[in-house]
């Protein structure tokens, strides 16, 4: 390929976000790095999932929260304007143009390949371009995998034979569907159910388990509650006996009760698998379906190879895997300095310990669901003796925001050490309170200390005063 030179201190294959951060902290720490990329650069996050979903997302929670104030309810006359928000999510994402990132990269200092790799052997690659041609390429330091993450399709009877959406063909849609059946209740299927409802759609939801079953009962009721209020039908504990298209080119869903479900369209959304196929990783005795990686980033079992991102089979959130790739671009830094030999302490700038701790969460439905650090369950399995104080959202702040708001919130108390290590927040923009309750984790604030953190009036903060006060400060 014309004008790429064939060596360089570190190769990362995907420019995601992820990938994207990891090449920026090697060159920032001195190294040269090439971005190995077969689609748009910027990656899912840009163009398929988070920037589309929220903007297919923001025009209903605007309206909505117009709506719950008296004054602005009486001047909101209109429904949501489809064709001005579908313009909006185009907006968003650039019009699925990837010119603006590329020229990031640039400016950068990274060099963009285009195509697809495969490793060769170790610290070694071949590139397949567009047009068919091939070129190799050496690291002399690290190979970093950010391939991100792939749509894991259950094993229905009929569904491979059966059309359906994906959640990239979902945010990416052109029209909104008559009727809408969502194969998934997590974080995806939940907010574009809400999405698609607002927009039009008359949507069903299908849950194996529980909507949202990750987050507390008292938290996801919340978002059940407004959801069918959206006219969502949900239904759970099921998984379809079969899938069959229908001679109008919808689709027809049975269900084990006898029930037959009907739609224009069928949007599957059952989680994502590492995106690990074709690149060559059995020949090293990497199997590629999962990842095993140290608190660096560094695949275990060698010496060069690293993942950041979906593909690392940690959290796969945009942000986590920001967070991942800066810390593995500074590791690499540093191991080709000499600086880094031996483990790296929990907390340091080269260890990812919040992928154990504290993983920042949000589900962007109205009302949001945001969580942060341990669970109740993950924090006695990690040997904490903890608290819990689960306590509603009433507060000055929130009936500012909203004449009936309804939010609640959770907080887990380490006994033992008096400091805060999970957090749990449902209601109107709660996402808001999410960093102040990451920084309390991290930063291991006691609760005598963290008392002096005075939330201001009126606002959602307050949440934090009565805590501190349920908890008997």
């Amino acid at each position: 390929m014309c004008g790429v030179e064939s060596e360089y201190d570190v190769i990362v294959i995907g420019a995601g976000a992820a990938g994207e951060n990891a090449a920026d902290r090697v060159v920032k720490g001195g190294l040269s790095a090439a971005l190995i990329e077969s689609d748009l650069v910027g990656g899912a996050c840009s163009y398929w999932a988070c920037e589309p979903s929220k903007a297919l997302l923001r025009p209903g929670t605007a309206l909505h929260a117009a709506q719950r104030v008296p004054g602005s309810r009486e001047a909101v006359t209109g429904t949501l304007d489809v064709p001005a928000v579908l313009k909006h999510r185009d907006d968003a994402v650039s019009n699925w143009d990837d010119e603006s990132q590329v020229e990031w990269v640039d400016g950068a200092g990274i060099t963009l390949v285009r195509g697809r790799a495969r490793l060769t052997g170790a610290k070694r690659l071949t590139v397949d371009d567009a047009n068919g041609n091939h070129f190799d390429l050496v690291a002399r330091h690290a190979v970093v995998l950010a391939t991100g993450s792939r749509p894991s399709t259950p094993k229905v009877p009929g569904l491979q034979h059966t059309p359906h959406w994906t959640t990239a063909d979902a945010t990416s849609a052109r029209e909104v569907p008559e009727s809408l059946v969502i194969l998934g209740a997590g974080v995806a299927g939940s907010e574009l159910a809400q999405a698609f409802a607002r927009l039009g759609s008359r949507v069903t939801v299908l849950a194996r388990g529980s909507l949202l079953s990750a987050f507390p009962e008292d938290a996801r009721e919340l978002v059940a509650g407004a959801l069918r209020a959206d006219g969502v039908e949900i239904i759970e504990g099921v998984s379809p006996e079969l899938i069959e298209s229908t001679d109008d080119g919808g689709v027809r869903v049975a269900l084990p009760d006898g029930r037959t479900l009907e739609a224009a369209r069928l949007l599957v959304a059952t989680g994502r698998r590492p995106a690990l196929d074709g690149l060559g990783l059995p020949a090293f005795g990497i199997e590629p379906t999962a990842l095993r990686v140290d608190d660096t980033g560094l695949v275990l079992g060698n010496s060069w190879l690293y993942a950041v991102g979906d593909c690392s089979g940690r959290a796969m959130l945009t942000h986590q895997g920001k967070y991942q790739a800066r810390i593995t671009g500074d590791a690499i830094v540093a191991r080709t300095k000499g600086e880094l030999e031996k483990r790296p302490a929990r907390w340091s700038r080269y260890a990812r310990t919040a992928d154990e701790l504290a993983v920042p969460r949000v589900v962007f439905t109205d009302p949001e669901l945001a969580m942060v650090g341990l669970s109740e369950e993950e924090a006695w399995e990690h040997g904490i003796r903890v608290r819990v104080v689960d306590l509603p959202i009433s507060v000055a702040g929130a009936w500012q925001l909203a004449e009936d708001y309804e939010g609640w919130a959770r907080f887990l108390v380490d006994e033992d050490r008096r400091t805060l290590v999970g957090a749990c927040f449902a209601g109107q923009d709660v996402a808001e309170l999410l960093q102040s309750a990451t920084i309390a984790v991290v930063g291991e604030v006691p609760l005598e200390r963290l008392w002096h953190a005075i939330p201001p009036f009126p606002t959602v903060s307050e949440i934090w005063l009565r805590f501190l006060e349920a908890y008997g400060l």
